[in-house]
């Protein structure tokens, strides 16, 4: 009851200040934030901004939360410019791909005042590329989530060596909490007689999606999605729980457990096939379920992939699960015609009423 009542002021509040402009640029940039999660509340938003901040204070990295607060305002920034639908920007759909390059260049790379530039640039450069990847992928019916932010961080990282004028040559990926693991490292199983230390791993694996290495932030985050989409809080939860245990039964890095690294992929593929793209019920239960687990083998091979290359994975496991498991368009609910190529609510249903038009006509 509670939970309800809180809710309802929130959307009494966003139905009062709807039309007013200030309002709808501040909702969009806080949405921002939210949509990595898959998201559309500013104040999911702001539980979000809770988190970061205070695991970027807590860890003496406050230029992690910085950057991303900056990195969302200029990915915007890029959607304004050249004039994307405005109704992605009020979803924080300009944003959100630009939250991500503000945490892993802030991570990764040496706190210069030339890496702030790239990191803006890139930021921008991500809400464009969101753009060509969509209509790339459209045909295909499925989206290109956080691919964007992927592909242009990895082109700055494999470029770091070569960037010394911009100040990149100390980018290191030095944050061993990011360090891939070598081929021939020695894996050892987790020890997680104490069920703190097991809680504690398990909250950091909703965290580490922002990079943050933190459970308090975990903890945030979990209220964030929980305010907004009660079921993605559960797959948000039940997703980095089902890693940390199928990783510790296979014995994968005691480290890269404990520190919630097998987690984040995992915890946004739950999200987007258990809530965004399927609407839930047992059978797609079933199919989020071992997306989740395919996540994690996606993840520790996409990380010895790039490893010999000085790379992370950063949040490319989730994209390519995800789409291996929404491309076979099975239709496992209520949906009439499967689109995946938005998660938008807006945009998907001008999309079915598109489908439902096409259907009409052809029949008479």
């Amino acid at each position: 009851m509670p939970f309800r009542r809180t809710k309802e002021f929130y959307r009494r509040v966003s139905d009062r200040y709807k039309n007013n402009v200030v309002w709808l640029v501040i909702k969009g940039y806080l949405q921002g934030f939210a949509q990595v999660f898959f998201q559309e509340s500013p104040w999911t938003g702001i539980a979000f901004l809770f988190g970061i901040f205070w695991s970027a204070y807590a860890n003496d990295r406050p230029s992690v939360a910085w950057g991303i607060v900056v990195s969302v305002a200029f990915a915007s920034i890029a959607g304004l410019i050249v004039r994307e639908p405005i109704e992605e920007g009020i979803a924080g759909l300009w944003g959100f791909n630009g939250a991500l390059v503000g945490a892993a260049f802030t991570t990764f790379f040496g706190d210069d005042p030339r890496m702030w530039f790239a990191m803006c640039f890139c930021a921008m450069f991500s809400t464009w590329v969101r753009t060509g990847l969509n209509n790339i992928m459209k045909p295909w019916k499925i989206n290109s989530l956080t691919f964007p932010f992927v592909l242009t961080t990895w082109f700055f990282m494999l470029a770091a060596r070569y960037l010394t004028g911009i100040g990149l040559e100390d980018s290191t990926l030095a944050n061993p909490a990011f360090a891939p693991a070598a081929l021939d490292a020695t894996y050892s199983y987790a020890d997680f007689s104490n069920f703190g230390d097991f809680v504690i791993a398990w909250l950091k694996g909703v965290s580490q999606v922002y990079f943050c290495d933190d459970w308090v932030t975990g903890i945030a985050f979990l209220v964030g999605l929980l305010i907004c989409t009660p079921w993605a809080c559960f797959w948000a939860a039940f997703a980095a729980l089902t890693t940390l245990l199928f990783g510790w039964w296979y014995g994968m890095s005691t480290y890269d457990l404990t520190q919630g690294l097998y987690g984040y992929s995992a915890v946004l593929t739950g999200i987007a096939v258990g809530t965004v793209f399927y609407k839930m019920n047992f059978r797609v239960f079933l199919w989020t379920f071992v997306a989740v687990v395919a996540t994690l083998v996606v993840q520790a091979a996409l990380d010895n992939l790039v490893a010999p290359y000085g790379m992370a994975a950063l949040t490319g496991p989730f994209c390519f699960a995800t789409w291996l498991f929404l491309l076979p368009q099975y239709k496992l609910d209520s949906q009439v015609h499967l689109d995946f190529s938005f998660w938008h609510r807006k945009a998907r249903e001008r999309a079915a009423a598109e489908h439902a038009a096409v259907a009409t006509t052809t029949a008479s």
